[in-house]
């Protein structure tokens, strides 16, 4: 992997940024210097989004510090190819470099103005009025100018990060820009992997200034890293390579304890997940009245049938499900209820590596053992939403505020493996270690989703442990994996929603393209 790919793959906080730039700037590299490079990529990027045939005037937001700067270069380059360019510039005070480019404009003859207004006959406007690092909230004229601008709804760039947006959480600060677009100047911040900060971010290309991989890895070293799973990493876990000579248990064998009568569905997508995923061998152990429909699903797979309760639920694992030692990964959770609390509590003492999904979380939540996983011989990996996880992780507050930290803490404190579900799903390591998805599609809010994800990650882990490849990196792989597919089947289907099954016939026509 070249520096420019890994480069892609880091996620950095303002402060991390504030650093890595401060390196390139102690080498010798000009501020403006570095200004004028960045803000002349922005213009040309902006120049294959709104191209001059069909866009004429545009509107720019010019803020008082650096990306005030970038945004007053990028006038310059626009008004220069012919574009009718308007600013707004509410603040009379500006940083020098950045006073510096606001008189240059004018001499350009520019036109200036402190009143949102004068925007309004634009056919696009650009955002430049605040970088990364803003923590304070807006309020008085820029606040109400904000407001306007997102009344007009007119297409909208911003430079780096939405005006308003804290650059870690993504958290609004009192009012901030939707954008159409935004452009992230040097590396991916924290807010573009916030679900609360993604209907302000609109879709988000990375501009590529050229960052010296060693000021970047010097500053990253600090901390546990935080990084991307993209098409790039995911190559490294997909296709599975096989021998020429193998079998099927040299393939992995994963053991999914799932379904009843109730949730039946849930035990057929978690098989047809682990179907996809290439799992050498499958057992799936089901409530005894679920096994002929089962079989009719999934023949390839072995099914175990099993006691269960008046209701429908699993009441106990037979001898040949309750061998952990014949498994290479167990999944457990999809469509158990509560009921099956006996099930969850023998699964846990096995001494292979465990993913708990659903009812599984639920019950452990009830059991109020998380803090004993730790203690687990193999590793945990633990798939709550928002609302499992709330339950698991009740002394986290809000962690839908900053889910990047509350991913963390949660992985900190159970020992787990936690991914945590979301239109950004975010994946923590016990270490602190993180990986972020970044694409997703709304597509896949439809019940079923979550069932083929667990099967999935299940086969996918089964079949790399003997490769040793770190788990939470796999566990990212299967949750990349599974959000491509929904977006190609969104694509090729529709955007109001993709079926659990067809989902897991993506997964196959998705990895052949890896």
């Amino acid at each position: 992997m070249n520096s420019l790919q890994q480069l892609e793959q880091v996620v950095v906080t303002a402060e991390q940024m504030r650093q890595i730039e401060a390196r390139i700037f102690a080498a010798g590299m000009p501020v403006a210097a570095l200004m004028e490079k960045a803000a002349l990529l922005t213009a040309t990027r902006i120049q294959k989004l709104y191209p001059l045939a069909r866009f004429k005037q545009v509107g720019i937001l010019i803020g008082p510090g650096h990306n005030g700067g970038d945004a007053l270069v990028v006038a310059r380059e626009l008004h220069l190819v012919g574009y009718r360019v308007v600013l707004y510039r509410p603040f009379p005070k500006l940083k020098d470099l950045t006073a510096q480019h606001a008189q240059y404009a004018e001499s350009l003859g520019i036109p200036f103005s402190q009143d949102i207004q004068a925007l309004q006959a634009c056919e696009f406007i650009i955002d430049g009025l605040f970088g990364f690092g803003l923590e304070r909230s807006l309020s008085g004229e820029i606040a109400d100018a904000i407001a306007q601008l997102n009344q007009w709804s007119k297409p909208t760039v911003s430079i780096d990060i939405p005006s308003g947006l804290h650059t870690d959480t993504g958290e609004v600060l009192g009012t901030a820009v939707r954008a159409t677009h935004t452009l992230c100047l040097g590396l991916w911040k924290r807010a573009f992997f916030q679900d609360s900060a993604l209907e302000y971010i609109g879709k988000a290309q990375r501009i590529d200034f050229g960052i010296p991989e060693s000021d970047a890895r010097a500053i990253l070293a600090q901390n546990a890293p935080i990084g991307q799973m993209n098409s790039v990493a995911a190559k490294q876990y997909l296709p599975i390579p096989r021998p020429p000579v193998t079998h099927k248990y040299k393939q992995g064998h994963l053991l999914l304890i799932c379904g009843s009568r109730r949730y039946a569905g849930g035990a057929i997508l978690t098989g047809l997940g682990a179907r996809a995923s290439g799992v050498g061998m499958l057992s799936i152990a089901v409530p005894e009245s679920l096994k002929p429909i089962l079989t009719g699903h999934l023949p390839d797979a072995l099914v175990i049938d099993c006691p269960e309760t008046e209701t429908g639920a699993i009441a106990s694992l037979p001898s040949i499900a309750a061998d952990f030692s014949k498994y290479t990964v167990i999944a457990c959770g999809p469509g158990l209820t509560p009921e099956a609390q006996p099930v969850v509590e023998a699964v846990l003492k096995a001494k292979c590596p465990l993913i708990l999904d659903a009812d599984g979380l639920n019950i452990l939540a009830q059991l109020g053992t998380i803090p004993t996983l730790s203690q687990r011989e193999s590793p945990t990996i633990l798939t709550p939403h928002l609302g499992e996880f709330k339950r698991l992780f009740p002394e986290i507050e809000n962690p839908d505020r900053d889910r990047i930290a509350a991913v963390q803490k949660a992985a900190a404190q159970s020992g787990a493996i936690v991914l945590f579900k979301g239109a950004r799903t975010a994946i923590a390591h016990p270490q602190g270690s993180v990986w972020l998805i970044g694409e997703s599609t709304p597509a896949l809010a439809r019940g079923g989703s979550g069932d083929v994800l667990t099967g999935l990650m299940g086969g996918l882990l089964a079949q790399t442990l003997s490769l040793e490849k770190p788990l939470d990196a796999v566990v990212a792989t299967a949750a990349w994996w599974h959000s491509q597919a929904g977006i190609l089947a969104a694509k090729e289907r529709t955007e109001l929603g993709v079926d659990a099954f067809t989902l897991s016939q993506y997964l196959v026509n998705l990895v052949l393209k890896v």
